[in-house]
């Protein structure tokens, strides 16, 4: 691999190769944002030309404190929660009412992308850089902000900054956490000059939050089949695991007649088939998944005799999310009926939605179309820090088109032109918020 001094060279040329100058306008620069993402990427920059900046490391302690030195260049007041959360506030004209707060994360999966998070930190931030070269004072304050270990790699489950400052950690489980290097979370929080007494110091009184915005990169392709830069999210799905296990009889692949068989794979087969009908039945927005089976005895010339696997099911709306875990469980049920095989379920975790109030999304649009941009809906799949916001204060986010809708790899871009134009989104969607009551 390059040096990284020499990767970093090349990323920003490939950054500002294609960049129109025209979209540096009202405080905004294109260069300095493509600067910051450069930067970035060479923190915990591995061999595959990754990231790998895992919660609480050492790699993304770096990241937040050269925030931080750009936030207090910005004329930002900075300070950091017992989680380790990151936030600059730009006083407003009636300091006292609720703050308007944008930002995202700089953590990554292993050999994660270089846009992923980190452009909703950069993009926050340039807001406020933009408001200082134009002189603009907003009526309520403003704060940046960067949540700490979003992805989960440290602990295996992730939204752990946002669920501290919104106070939705279970002490009791937490502290009994280890990593994947055996590490508990006592000790990783000390290493990374946190505390655990401070951790469970951080909530939040969500009343001195109006609203919590985010810019993501969209990591689809719908934003690109529309050709278009940004989008307006109408919600954050909730997913339900919901695990299988199809139990049949093992037998000997040879000697066994077709029609004397109890396949528990041939089963889980024809459920993983028929499942993929069932959500566009339901929602527009409804997805329903089988990424892994465990199947045994898992032999050549053996009859499976056992199948597990879990359904990932996910929509932005709890009802139509719960109708389909229904139907998913009936379908389970049919096939085992028909084929004689037994079937165990269980539901490993079910986590509210957040829809987008109909209200938010409009000022988004608004937002959006002052960009010259033509508004596009679209949900989001995957979880991200404003579903742990939306449940306590109004909450939105902006997608950001990804190319071949590739993220979590080094291969994630999404171009400047288009990280700009949802920077003046989010500004112009700022400004207003920051003056209404």
């Amino acid at each position: 691999m390059d040096t990284i001094k020499d990767f970093q060279e090349k990323f920003l040329n490939n950054l500002l190769k294609d960049f129109n100058g025209e979209l540096d306008y009202s405080g905004v620069s294109g260069k300095r944002v493509a600067k910051r993402l450069t930067e970035l990427a060479g923190i915990g920059l591995n061999e595959q030309g990754g990231s790998n900046r895992m919660g609480f490391s050492p790699e993304e302690r770096r990241a937040k404190e050269l925030v931080k030195t750009w936030m207090q260049q910005a004329g930002l007041a900075v300070y950091e929660d017992g989680a380790g959360n990151v936030i600059g506030r730009l006083s407003g004209k009636k300091d006292g009412e609720a703050a308007v707060m944008s930002g995202s994360h700089v953590d990554t999966v292993p050999n994660g992308g270089h846009f992923d998070g980190t452009l909703g930190v950069i993009a926050a931030l340039e807001v406020a850089e933009a408001w200082k070269e134009t002189g603009f004072k907003p009526e309520k304050a403003f704060e940046a902000v960067i949540f700490s270990e979003e992805e989960g790699s440290r602990f295996n489950s992730g939204l752990l900054g946002s669920a501290a400052m919104f106070g939705e950690t279970d002490r009791k489980r937490q502290i009994n956490l280890t990593d994947n290097h055996g590490n508990s979370f006592k000790e990783v929080l000390e290493k990374d000059g946190l505390t655990v007494d401070r951790f469970f110091e951080s909530k939040r009184n969500p009343r001195d939050i109006a609203a919590f915005l985010e810019v993501h990169i969209e990591q689809g392709k719908q934003l690109e089949r529309e050709n278009l830069p940004a989008g307006i999210v109408t919600g954050i799905a909730g997913p339900c695991w919901l695990e299988l296990t199809f139990t049949g009889e093992a037998g000997h692949a040879g000697n066994t007649p077709m029609g004397d068989r109890s396949d528990a794979l041939a089963a889980a087969g024809e459920f993983v088939s028929e499942l993929e009908k069932l959500p566009l039945g339901i929602s527009d927005s409804a997805v329903a998944t089988v990424g892994r089976l465990h199947v045994e005895p898992n032999g050549i010339n053996v009859i499976p005799g056992r199948v597990q696997l879990t359904v990932d099911i996910r929509d932005i709306y709890p009802e139509t999310r719960d109708r389909l875990v229904n139907e998913v469980s009936k379908l389970a049920e049919a096939i085992a009926d028909k084929r004689g095989i037994n079937l165990y379920q269980n539901e490993n975790i079910r986590i509210m939605p957040v829809p987008v109030s109909g209200d938010l999304q409009e000022k988004v649009k608004e937002a959006v179309e002052s960009a010259g941009i033509r508004p596009y809906f679209l949900p989001s799949g995957a979880g991200h820090d404003a579903m742990i916001a939306g449940r306590y204060v109004p909450a939105a986010m902006i997608f950001v088109r990804s190319r071949e809708g590739i993220s979590h790899n080094p291969k994630e871009w999404s171009s400047l032109d288009d990280c700009v134009k949802a920077v003046h989104v989010l500004k112009n969607l700022a400004e207003k918020l920051c003056s209404t009551s």
